[in-house]
């Protein structure tokens, strides 16, 4: 996805738009150098640490600019709140996606918080990183990212000393990704975000406790797993024996009908005449396409019975099959209705790939991965206005004024123009 050009008036158009994120501030000082920061971030310059960025916006005034961003106790929940309601603006609607994934941020110390030798999507391996829990709200291929959230390792929560250096608040506690993620779930939908499905990876689509969480929330979804995941038919029936076993403790469960068998098995049982080719979008070398073939089934989540079995949940879903170009085959489970065609549960197992757009151009061009604090604070901080950032950047995608805006925010401009963002501390 291309960068939206910035004319040489972008920061007219920006600081009417900016209006939205910093009057929820409720402080002049601070209002000024939010808006310094993420002029900062959107300005060319390899590297948007605060000691360039201050040399770019408020030459002069380093210490200022990082007391701002990594000490002042303003609070995030107010901007978090306008981030969600602009999101809602540029792309949500019954149509849209909210896609929940992760992403690393290297680091190479040990006291950063919530640094831990883990996985690193980035780099394809384990390695010193912090991990972030990602909100993305999509539609079609234009996302705008909504929420960031630390994720806080078992050692880390652990640590009374640990936690104390870097500000970590008393009620952050562990918790896996995937319960993140339903946490972000219910605060962007009590903000008000508006989307049609959820979507997610095979990190999450994994854990039955995240699905079992989408479907009690009467959302509907569509998540990669393993292909390991045991599946059952989904007309498979439960019933108790009718002779009894040998003597010793009654019968809990009743017995399914059929074997559990994993979900490439299942997939490998189809005539090869289910498998069809489908286009769901134009890249830019023409329409992408892949094969997928789809079959009703049970999963294997329910109660535990002998031998590491699960009885199969209530749910009926599709079990979704994506071969790709080169023979490699990916699988998904999406709870549509049975009638969903084959087309549709395709395009919405492809709606995915839109959440790795932001990470990566956040990281490569908003300096997301920056960040040289060590703080909770800090870094919360810095990823909500580097997600504002990039949702400015959307805004001017989807056709965001390029000329004019207030009189306030024309003079506003100007003034920032000629001095930078100020000198006082908030």
């Amino acid at each position: 996805m291309a960068r939206p050009a910035l004319h040489s008036d972008w920061r007219v158009e920006f600081e009417r738009w900016a209006d939205r994120f910093t009057e929820p501030l409720r402080h002049k000082v601070r209002m000024r150098w939010a808006r310094a920061y993420v002029c900062g971030l959107l300005l060319p310059g390899e590297r948007k640490s605060v000691e360039p960025m201050a040399q770019r916006v408020a030459k002069g005034h380093r210490d200022a600019l990082h007391h701002f961003v990594a000490i002042s106790p303003w609070q995030v929940e107010p901007l978090e709140r306008a981030l969600c309601a602009e999101a809602t603006r540029l792309v949500g609607g019954k149509d849209a996606c909210l896609l929940i994934d992760d992403t690393a941020l290297v680091k190479k110390g040990e006291h950063s918080v919530g640094v831990a030798h883990q996985h690193c999507g980035e780099l394809g391996k384990n390695a010193n990183c912090q991990a972030l829990v990602t909100t993305t709200l999509a539609r079609g291929e234009v996302p705008v990212c909504v929420g960031m959230r630390l994720y806080l390792p078992e050692d880390w929560a652990a640590d009374p000393e640990r936690r104390r250096e870097a500000g970590v608040p008393e009620d952050a506690v562990f918790k896996e990704k995937w319960r993140i993620g339903l946490d972000e779930v219910d605060r962007v939908m009590a903000q008000g975000a508006r989307f049609g499905i959820v979507g997610a990876d095979a990190g999450y689509g994994a854990c039955a406790g995240f699905r079992k969480g989408l479907s009690e929330r009467k959302l509907t979804w569509a998540v990669g797993i393993v292909s390991t995941q045991k599946v059952y038919p989904a007309d498979v029936r439960l019933k108790f024996p009718r002779r009894r076993r040998a003597p010793g403790r009654p019968r809990k469960h009743p017995v399914p009908s059929v074997k559990s068998v994993a979900a490439r098995e299942m997939i490998g049982s189809l005539d090869g005449r289910k498998w069809r080719s489908i286009s769901w979008r134009r890249g830019t070398k023409g329409p992408l396409r892949a094969r997928f073939c789809a079959v009703r089934v049970k999963v294997a989540d329910g109660p535990k019975i002998s031998r590491a079995q699960h009885l199969p949940g209530d749910e009926e879903l599709w079990l979704v099959a994506e071969k790709r170009a080169k023979g490699e085959i990916k699988y998904h489970l999406s709870n549509l209705p049975a009638s969903a065609l084959l087309r549709d549960l395709a395009r919405v197992i492809k709606a995915r790939w839109a959440c790795e757009q932001p990470h990566q151009q956040m990281k490569e061009e908003l300096g997301l991965d920056h960040f040289e604090g060590r703080s909770w604070r800090g870094l919360h901080h810095h990823t909500l206005l580097t997600m504002i950032a990039f949702a400015f950047l959307q805004h001017l995608r989807l056709g965001g004024k390029k000329n004019g805006g207030s009189p306030t925010a024309r003079r506003r401009a100007r003034v920032s123009r000629r001095s930078g963002a100020g000198s006082s501390r908030s």
